[in-house]
């Protein structure tokens, strides 16, 4: 991990002992009830791994918050110059087929 992604990670690690603690569990109790090793929630908490998005669910639910109660105190600004963006025609919709004609 290098520069933000690494303060992306400590800031979500506090976050998720923060919550750990309220909840009056030990890594050993967040990691059964989340379904992962004790391991991996102290390497979150210490901010040296970035989670995966079912990491996240997971923990979240173990703690019984919202998953967005591990990202406070995140916040993201957008950059000022745009490099591309997706573009697609509208729908349309597609005809049925009502059966086959020979």
């Amino acid at each position: 991990m290098f520069g933000d992604s690494r303060m992306v990670a400590e800031h979500f690690g506090r976050n998720v002992k923060r919550l750990r603690l309220r909840a009056d569990l030990s890594q050993e109790e967040l990691s059964h009830r989340a379904d992962l090793h004790r391991t991996e929630i102290g390497m979150l908490e210490r901010g040296i791994r970035l989670p995966r998005l079912d990491t996240i669910i997971k923990v979240a639910g173990a703690l019984e918050v919202e998953a967005g109660e591990l990202f406070k105190g995140l916040d993201w600004t957008p950059g000022r110059s745009v490099v591309g963006a997706f573009s697609a025609p509208p729908l349309t919709q597609v005809p049925q087929r009502r059966g086959r004609e020979d």
